[in-house]
């Protein structure tokens, strides 16, 4: 690394720690516990295989004699299984820290790939205009008349009758397909009325007038000043992917039952619900709801962060 990227590097970091988001940040309690608990999820996901108690998945360490046990502080719980088990004998945390691996993993790649496909073509039809701004924007009408969680079923169904016996791999490409294809919209249609703004703005005409092409202009002039709504939008949406996600899969078309999500587990406990296996249920149902809460709450902040008006 050159002299100059080094001092470059803490000259960035001083600006940003000094600049209004951080500043925003540090004076929002709100946010603060917010992004705790969503850093909480994230690492104990991501981390499951070395923070887990057990390994949920692992045949080999279940035992059916351990189904049904209630968590460690009620009558017949086991120090051994804290929230409790399944009626496979699966220890509950355990499986939260697994399951939200497979949630949050399906949420932000569908995220990124609705954003890629949103962002370019918002750009491209608000800088173009004429016919290709009219024939996106249809496109766009056509989506939004369908729920998205219709679109989700839709394609993950089709996907299913193409590949009957996909691997897991692909079946979780299909659910990223299907999700992001109900996204995609709210992208285009934000970063379109963003370049029809900045497109006739001064530095982008003289861009034009010294000859620079319309493809480096909206790479390297328009984007990066319409990425500040879409990154606000792109967090809101991580909890909606998540959500979507998790619905798919209690209804038994999401993620392959060899590796359950969130929806998956809160599923299979909602069978027990009423006999009084509560716990099977609703400690999943709480870590879904604990990451969609913290990453609106999340959003919300950094909509008013990067808002001067909101402040």
């Amino acid at each position: 690394m050159t002299p100059t990227a080094v001092s470059a590097t803490p000259g960035a970091l001083a600006r940003f720690l000094d600049g209004d988001v951080w500043h925003s940040f540090r004076h929002s309690p709100m946010a603060i516990v917010a992004a705790v608990i969503a850093l909480l999820c994230v690492f104990t996901s991501v981390f499951a295989p070395w923070v887990s108690p057990h390994n949920p998945f692992d045949l080999a360490t279940l035992n059916l004699a351990d189904a049904r046990l209630p968590p460690a502080w009620m009558d017949e719980g086991s120090r051994r299984y804290l929230l409790g088990t399944d009626d496979q004998g699966r220890d509950i945390l355990s499986a939260l820290f697994y399951g939200a691996r497979i949630s949050l993993l399906v949420g932000l790649a569908s995220v990124i790939l609705s954003m890629i496909v949103g962002v370019g073509l918002g750009l491209l039809s608000g800088f173009a205009g004429g016919k290709i701004d009219a024939f996106i924007m249809r496109v766009c009408d056509v989506m939004l008349s369908f729920p998205a969680i219709l679109i989700a079923l839709l394609i993950d169904g089709v996907g299913r009758a193409m590949f009957p016996n996909a691997h897991d791999t692909l079946a979780f490409g299909v659910l990223i397909i299907a999700i992001s294809l109900g996204g995609w919209v709210q992208y285009a249609r934000t970063v379109r009325g963003s370049t029809m703004v900045e497109r006739n703005k001064e530095y982008v005409q003289a861009a034009r007038v010294i000859g620079v092409s319309p493809y480096r202009i909206m790479v390297r002039h328009v984007l990066p000043n319409v990425m500040g709504p879409v990154l606000v939008l792109a967090t809101i949406q991580v909890a909606a992917a998540i959500l979507t996600e998790a619905t798919l899969s209690f209804l038994g078309v999401g993620v392959p039952p060899t590796s359950p999500s969130l929806g998956t587990l809160i599923r299979i406990g909602n069978d027990f619900l009423f006999s009084g296996e509560w716990w099977i249920t609703i400690f999943p149902g709480a870590m879904l709801v604990l990451i969609a809460l913290s990453v609106n709450l999340l959003g919300d902040w950094l909509r008013d962060a990067l808002n001067p008006r909101l402040r």
